[in-house]
C-alpha cells in the first residue's frame, strides 16, 4: 500500500531544452521555441536554452551569468535583451564578462531575438540572456 502526503515541498529541476531553435514569438512574459514555450528570462546557450531565474535586469551579479561562462569557451557573441529598454549592465560586471573573452551586446529584447535568429541562421556561435516583456 502506497501512501501519499506532503511530505516534502516542490522540487524544482533545471528547466531545459537541447536544441537550437530559433525564438518564434517573445512577449506576454515569456518565449516560445520549437515545441515549447516558457514563461520568464532564459538563457539561450550552446548547451540549450534554459530557464533563468533572475529578478531584473538592474539585480543582476556575476553568478547570474555563472552558467554562460561555464560555456563561454563555445561562444562568440552575447546578446543581453533587458526587457521593453535598454539598461546596461554595471561597468564591472560588463568587464567580468569581456575578460572571459565574450563580445557583450546589450539591447532590448526584441531586438535581442531578431539579432539571435539572425545570428543562428548564420550558424554563428551566439547565446542570448533574455528578460521577457509583457
Amino acid at each position: 500500500m502506497r501512501k501519499d502526503g506532503p511530505t516534502s515541498g516542490l522540487e524544482m529541476t533545471d528547466a531545459y531544452y537541447p536544441r537550437h531553435d530559433p525564438i518564434d514569438y517573445y512577449g506576454d512574459g515569456g518565449f516560445r521555441f520549437g515545441p515549447m514555450s516558457h514563461q520568464g528570462a532564459i538563457l539561450f546557450l550552446p548547451s540549450g536554452i534554459h530557464r533563468w531565474d533572475v529578478e531584473t535586469p538592474t539585480s543582476l551579479k556575476e553568478q547570474d551569468f555563472a552558467k554562460i561562462l561555464r560555456e563561454g569557451a563555445e561562444i562568440e557573441i552575447l546578446l543581453i535583451g533587458t526587457g521593453t529598454s535598454i539598461i546596461p549592465l554595471a561597468p564591472s560586471l560588463a568587464s567580468e564578462i569581456r575578460a572571459h573573452g565574450l563580445k557583450l551586446d546589450m539591447m532590448d529584447t526584441g531586438a535581442a531575438v531578431r539579432t539571435l535568429n539572425i545570428l543562428l541562421s548564420e550558424d554563428r556561435a551566439v547565446a542570448a540572456a533574455l528578460f521577457p516583456v509583457d
